[in-house]
C-alpha cells in the first residue's frame, strides 16, 4: 500500500484557536495577515484534495465489491402482514 505524507494541520489549529479566543472575548471579527491567510488556504486545499482522493478510492473499492454481489429478492405476496 502506498504511504501518504501527513498533512500539516497547524495553520488550521491556529485559526481555530484564534476563533475560539475571539469568541471568548466577544470580539466581532478575526483578522488574518496575508501569510496566515495563505497558509490556511493552502492547508484547506490540501485537506480537501486528500479527502476527495480518499473518497474516490473508497467508491472505486465499493464499486468493485458490488459488481460481484448478487441480490436475490423473493416475493411471497405479503402473507405475513396483517
Amino acid at each position: 500500500m502506498q504511504t501518504v505524507d501527513p498533512i500539516n494541520t497547524i495553520p488550521l489549529q491556529i485559526f481555530i484557536q484564534q476563533v475560539k479566543s475571539a469568541q471568548a472575548s466577544q470580539a466581532r471579527e478575526v483578522k488574518l495577515d496575508i501569510a496566515t491567510a495563505n497558509n490556511l488556504a493552502f492547508t484547506l486545499g490540501i485537506v480537501m484534495s486528500r479527502l476527495t482522493e480518499d473518497l474516490e478510492k473508497i467508491l472505486a473499492k465499493s464499486k468493485d465489491a458490488n459488481d460481484d454481489e448478487v441480490i436475490q429478492v423473493t416475493m411471497d405476496g405479503g402473507t405475513g402482514w396483517k
